[in-house]
C-alpha cells in the first residue's frame, strides 16, 4: 500500500517516535509498505513518521544517488529501533532534501562518520559504523525519529528565508508528483 507522505507542519514530524515491538501485528506488511511508499515517491529514505506512524522505523535505498559508485548501488537496508551511538568525523556540507518539505534542498552541515544499533527486518542486531553519504542518509532519516527536519540545521537566516515555502507546505499548496497530508492537531 502506498501511503501520502505528511508534510511540514504535521505533529507527527515532530515527536519523538515510540519501540517497535517484535511482535507488532502486521510489521512485515508495515516495512513493505514503507519501501513501496519510498519508491513511489522517488525517495532515497523513509522514515514511519513521515506516514503518519510515530515508530522507529526508516528504509533506505542510496541506488538512485550514484549510479556510478558501488557501494550506494548495494546500500539497502531497513532499520527497526535504531540508536545512533556515536558520531565522528570531520562535518560537511551536503544538500539535503526531504520528502516532508517538497521543494526545498539546502546545505546541511553534519558529522561524516557515525556508529549505529539496530535490528533489521528479521530481527538481527547489527552494531555498525558508517561514513560518507550513507552516514549521511542514515542521520536524516533517523532525526525524523526523533523530531526533527533538516531545517532545523539550518542558520536562522536561513530558516527565515525558507518561511512562505513552509507555510505553503504546511498548507497543502506545493505541487509534487506524489501523494502528500497535512495532519492537523
Amino acid at each position: 500500500m502506498v501511503y501520502p507522505i505528511v508534510v511540514y507542519g504535521s505533529p507527527v514530524l515532530r515527536r519523538k517516535a515510540g519501540e517497535v515491538n517484535k511482535e507488532e501485528p502486521g510489521l512485515k506488511k508495515f516495512i513493505a509498505d514503507l519501501w513501496e511508499t519510498m519508491y513511489k515517491s522517488d525517495g532515497v529514505g523513509l522514515a514511519a513518521p513521515q506516514i503518519g506512524k510515530s515508530v522507529r522505523i526508516f528504509v533506505i535505498d542510496t541506488a538512485e544517488l550514484d549510479k556510478n559508485d558501488p557501494a550506494l548501488q548495494d546500500f539497502k537496508k531497513t532499520f527497526i529501533n535504531p540508536e545512533i551511538i556515536g558520531r565522528d568525523g570531520e562535518m560537511w556540507n551536503f544538500n539535503e532534501g526531504c520528502l516532508s518539505l517538497p521543494k526545498i534542498r539546502e546545505d546541511v552541515e553534519r558529522k561524516s562518520k557515525i556508529r549505529i544499533q539496530y535490528f533489521d527486518e528479521n530481527w538481527d542486531f547489527h552494531d555498525e559504523e558508517y561514513e560518507g553519504v550513507k552516514a549521511r542518509v542514515i542521520q536524516h532519516e533517523y532525526d525524523h525519529l526523533e523530531g526533527i527536519l533538516f531545517i532545523d540545521l539550518l542558520s536562522p537566516l536561513r530558516k527565515k528565508l525558507l518561511k512562505g515555502k513552509l507555510k505553503d507546505i504546511s498548507k497543502g499548496k506545493v505541487d509534487v508528483d506524489y501523494q502528500i497530508k497535512v495532519i492537523k492537531n
